[in-house]
């Protein structure tokens, strides 16, 4: 709504923006911001002067209907206008409706939607593999899963018929939604890493993992379980394990890093593990015009980036169509009691979990046992035996060359004080050197 002809230029601004974000709108000439309806003078040079502002300084060209209306006994200029053919620019820029302004475009949107309107995406483009790079066993796995999903109804038979009935092959040849899906030798990485602060000062491990998206999703997943902290809920005859951030989230996030990324950006996915937090971050945009708040009140759809990968991994359960993979994540956590971040940055999208070790109520691995079990024990143990079960106890599934950083003695002696702590009865390991955990006794033998 604009007060009067006199706004022209302003309005002609909201229309491109309007048909930028919407495809169709309508604006008043003689109403304010407001609602409040002040009319203003009406002739046929007025109309014809709007008709031919617009035409001049809109491109594509548009052609709106403009008439006369009365509000309220009062004369108005009535404009609907709608347009296909986005980008729409004003005066020689390209703007988009974000809430009640009208904004300038970014390049990188700019970019989506010209190739939204050539129907080119990155993920329906060919790709240089072939049928032979396909990991069969991921695709096995994925047929099954979907049928166990009751989401598709055929079996595996074999990897061309497979991923013709997927729409993920065309003319023989793979897209390049396949390759990240389905071929372990793709582009595709997520850079993964410890700190030992709350700063990128200092790190104690760091990796690449590489492979396919279901590859991807089972590696980064378990890197993160076997790194937060757990406490245990005991009774009488069970013992049930509980992480300080929900896997159920952890696993949402890492879905959404993956299913909503540019792929035509070559920087990989990262995960960064700090003392106070986990960051999990993907090189995709936020779309303009929208804020990840949205999306957690329900208010808006999920907007897909790369659909055939969303709807691939709907079929295998790994997301859900209605309801906004931040939504699922933000109210996990906050049934739990773990406050999440969602930042929208220049290069990317960032998730942030707050780590949240103490509870209060319940027995915390960690402190009681410390605290009450431990507690005169720990007098007769060297300084450094101290240190590896404060350590453990906060995160049981720490490595030898991590307690070595933290500690700030060399892995040789990490290793002797902890075979003093097992022959002591303290210290026990659970499992295999990769994948197992620390486990603190409470008494020590005599």
């Amino acid at each position: 709504m604009k007060k009067s002809t006199s706004e022209l230029k302003e309005a002609i601004i909201s229309m491109v923006a309007i048909l930028n974000k919407h495809q169709k709108g309508e604006i008043y000439f003689g109403v304010k911001n407001d609602g409040y309806i002040v009319g203003q003078t009406v002739t046929e040079n007025t109309i014809r002067e709007i008709s031919k502002t617009i035409s001049d300084n809109v491109e594509p060209k548009i052609f709106p209907q403009i008439n006369e209306v009365v509000l309220e006994g009062k004369k108005c200029v009535y404009v609907e206008f709608a347009g296909e053919h986005a980008p729409y620019y004003a005066f020689g820029r390209a703007y988009i409706r974000v809430g009640d302004e009208d904004k300038k475009i970014s390049s990188q949107e700019l970019e989506r939607i010209i190739l939204k309107k050539n129907k080119i995406l990155w993920e329906e483009e060919i790709s240089t593999k072939n049928l032979e790079c396909v990991n069969e066993e991921t695709l096995r796995d994925f047929v099954e899963r979907s049928n166990a999903a009751k989401r598709i109804s055929f079996k595996f038979t074999n990897v061309r018929l497979v991923l013709n009935k997927l729409n993920l092959i065309r003319d023989d040849k793979l897209l390049k939604a396949t390759e990240v899906l389905f071929c372990d030798n793709n582009p595709l990485e997520i850079q993964v890493a410890i700190f030992a602060s709350n700063d990128k000062l200092t790190f104690l491990d760091i990796r690449q993992f590489k492979g396919n998206i279901f590859q991807l999703l089972q590696q980064s997943e378990s890197y993160i379980k076997e790194h937060i902290n757990w406490r245990a809920e005991l009774n009488e005859r069970t013992r049930k394990e509980i992480p300080e951030i929900p896997v159920r989230a952890i696993t949402e996030a890492l879905v959404n890093s993956l299913c909503h990324r540019d792929y035509s950006n070559r920087k990989g996915n990262e995960i960064a593990i700090f003392k106070n937090r986990i960051e999990i971050y993907n090189p995709g945009q936020f779309p303009d015009g929208y804020n990840p708040k949205d999306f957690i009140k329900g208010t808006e759809r999920s907007i897909l980036r790369n659909p055939l990968i969303a709807h691939t991994l709907y079929l295998s359960k790994d997301i859900e169509r209605w309801v906004s993979g931040l939504k699922r994540i933000y109210d996990t956590c906050s049934e739990e009691g773990v406050k999440v971040e969602f930042q929208k940055l220049k290069s990317g999208f960032l998730l942030v979990f707050e780590r949240n070790f103490r509870v209060t109520g319940k027995e915390n691995i960690g402190e009681k046992d410390l605290e009450k079990d431990l507690e005169k024990d720990l007098e007769k143990l060297t300084n450094h035996q101290q240190k590896i079960i404060k350590e453990i106890s906060q995160n049981k599934f720490v490595t030898q060359k991590e307690l070595s950083t933290l500690i700030g003695i060399n892995e040789k002696n990490i290793r002797n004080n902890i075979a003093r702590l097992k022959e002591k009865g303290l210290l026990l390991r659970t499992g295999p050197d990769k994948g197992g955990h620390w486990e603190i006794i409470k008494k020590m033998k005599k």
